[in-house]
């Protein structure tokens, strides 16, 4: 999978002036943050079948808790570069301007989706990534923002305005 890229939104001057920290998913939870602690309170729930009742209420708990899942508001406005999977939202199959990042393969089409602080809603301002393939993996370059945005798709508790996209190998 590659995600193909036409051009940088910065000029190649301004990009190299710009220093970004690599993080991982990790970073943009915080530390005393796990939303399947819900399930703790259930017990053991290896014996449940999918049209148990108590399923579809765990489901509606972990869905609301990853939906308004903390961010981590120290990282607002810093410079990173992170990798990713891509869910596109905005493009015609070949050319992406809008995306969800999300951090392993086949987030966002399964239920529930991650949590928000580990969906990235990425703008690219010049709309010039062009994608051969949903999920393709890629680095993210840009400052972070701790915004939350909604799609149909998942609640990403981060945006990113791209300076840089560019496959990850």
């Amino acid at each position: 999978m590659l995600l193909l890229i036409s051009g940088c939104v910065l000029a190649s001057q301004k990009l190299e002036a710009i220093d970004f920290e690599e993080v991982d998913w990790d970073v943009l939870v915080p530390e005393d943050f796990r939303a399947d602690a819900i399930l703790d309170k259930y017990g053991d729930i290896s014996e449940l079948t999918d049209d148990d009742p108590l399923v579809e209420t765990m489901m509606k708990e972990l869905e609301q808790a990853y939906k308004s899942a903390p961010v981590v508001e120290s990282l607002d406005g810093r410079n990173i570069k992170i990798p990713g999977f891509v869910v596109p939202l905005e493009g015609d199959g070949q050319v992406v301007s809008e995306f969800l990042l999300v951090p392993y393969y086949g987030a966002c089409i399964h239920v529930p989706p991650p949590p928000a602080n580990q969906t990235v809603y990425v703008k690219v301002p010049s709309g010039d990534a062009k994608i051969r393939e949903v999920f393709d993996t890629v680095w993210v370059s840009g400052k972070l923002s701790a915004k939350t945005f909604d799609s149909d798709l998942a609640t990403a508790g981060y945006q990113i305005d791209a300076v840089k996209v560019e496959p990850l190998e």
